[in-house]
């Protein structure tokens, strides 16, 4: 996730700050700027952003989501003209875990923020509106249970629906399922970016009629699904010779988790550049300049219109040649552990031409 400049004092911040620690100004995700921006208070309980260009107030006023004011879980703002209490990354979520359980209200706040994240990138990559409805039509809903004894959360997507296990959200719970699924890589935002996958499979692949170009991709997705994930589980996850044409050994099992996992590194390429190229301009900004960054411009991870794959995958293998460099240094396992083969770069640049034009079209 990219880093955003105070407006008021330039200073460094972060996607989930609510208060500016060093100017000590009241900060809110604006979803129509896509920005973290500085509010002051008006009337009403309303709030205006701070014009960074005069610190003067913008004609546009906001209130602060109902889930941050009354459970400190979101820092969305909400257009004054909306009479929705709630803004429009909260009100995607049908069903919470009972807070009234200990640990749930903090595995539900765990979980809003890697939905959060999930809805910035896919936001500036303009496959989600930031608006709320009617501009905002997708289908895509959120459910966030806690398991029971006779009814077991399974983690996945039906029809726009993403159910996520908020066990999820313990670390200990999620790295025990990790090394017991012999899985290299398990975070709760990759879930959230996996699953999603699923989603957009519908949206982007069947309902637009590009099943044939798909299928020469990523293969027929008609094979049994419930018979593949039988026979991956069956070998405990150890699949072989999977490196040459998938992300992921889990990838291999069918071609609809082939997509969803392709997707979810794209989203990882997306973010982790954006983030990289949020800090070069913010560095470069508090170098060369005394006055706050743009914290309006346009995001400068996304990739622009027109972009070749090619050049996202040069910037991409350097960068996390450095993540896991850093992490090494630290004493930690690798960020990203894999390494994509030729196969795996071919389906990911598919799924960029796809976006490219998806976005550029909403954009429009």
């Amino acid at each position: 996730m990219r880093i955003f400049p105070c407006a008021l004092c330039g200073h460094a911040l972060h996607f989930e700050n609510v208060r500016c620690l060093v100017c000590n100004s009241k900060l809110a995700f604006v979803p129509d700027l896509l920005a973290i921006e500085a509010i002051q208070p008006e009337t009403n309980g309303l709030w205006s952003v701070i014009d960074i260009r005069g610190g003067e107030p913008s004609a546009n006023r906001y209130r602060l989501c109902k889930n941050g004011t009354v459970h400190g879980v979101c820092n969305f703002a909400v257009p004054a003209q909306d009479r929705n209490p709630y803004c429009v990354a909260c009100r995607l979520t049908r069903v919470l875990p009972d807070l009234n359980i200990a640990g749930n209200r903090e595995r539900w706040h765990a979980v809003e923020v890697a939905k959060r994240r999930l809805f910035y990138t896919l936001a500036h990559l303009g496959l989600i509106s930031p608006a709320p409805p009617p501009a905002h039509r997708e289908r895509l809903r959120f459910e966030f249970l806690e398991d029971h004894s006779e009814r077991p959360v399974l983690t996945g997507h039906t029809n726009g629906l993403i159910t996520i296990n908020i066990a999820e959200a313990d670390d200990e719970v999620r790295a025990r399922r990790r090394t017991h699924l012999h899985e290299p890589y398990r975070t709760l935002l990759g879930h959230f970016r996996h699953e999603s996958g699923h989603y957009y499979w519908d949206c982007l692949i069947r309902d637009a009629g590009r099943l044939d170009s798909y299928r020469q991709v990523f293969g027929d997705e008609s094979v049994d699904y419930r018979q593949s994930l039988k026979r991956h589980y069956d070998t405990a996850g150890r699949a072989t010779d999977w490196e040459a044409r998938h992300v992921s050994a889990y990838a291999k099992c069918h071609p609809w988790e082939d997509w969803a996992e392709t997707w979810a590194h794209y989203l990882h390429m997306v973010d982790l550049l954006d983030t990289a190229a949020s800090h070069d301009a913010f560095f470069a900004a508090s170098a060369d300049c005394p006055a706050p960054p743009n914290s309006r411009a346009s995001p400068p991870g996304r990739p622009p219109d027109g972009m070749e794959f090619r050049l996202l995958v040069a910037r991409w293998v350097p960068l996390t040649l450095l993540v896991n460099s850093l992490n090494r240094s630290l004493g930690q396992a690798d960020a990203y552990p894999f390494a994509l083969s030729r196969g795996a770069l071919d389906k990911l640049q598919y799924i960029h031409e796809i976006v490219s034009q998806v976005g550029s079209n909403r954009r429009e």
